[in-house]
């Protein structure tokens, strides 16, 4: 359950007054909760407007956190080749 179907749930509305509320059809918030489907910024700021007017007080930052950047073999990799040249006092 991502952060739109949290504060829809705490506003106890449903995905189709949700959508109505912010012009898309139902399943639009459904594709948008399941992460089938990106949102673009105008829509989130519809959304958080919607779940204020329904006395859910909550920020853009909330319902829409920054992505947390995922961890890879290759970043790991990278992170060991800079400590590694770092250690090794090499530079240009």
């Amino acid at each position: 359950m991502n952060k739109i179907a949290k504060y829809r749930r705490q506003a106890k509305v449903s995905q189709a007054i949700l959508a109505k509320a912010v012009g898309v059809m139902p399943s639009t918030i459904g594709n948008y909760e399941s992460g089938i489907r990106n949102i673009s910024l105008t829509m989130c700021w519809k959304i958080v407007g919607a779940f204020k007017r329904w006395g859910i007080y909550c920020s853009l930052e909330d319902v829409f956190p920054e992505p947390q950047p995922k961890h890879s073999v290759f970043t790991e990799m990278a992170g060991q080749a800079i400590e590694h040249e770092s250690a090794s006092g090499s530079g240009h």
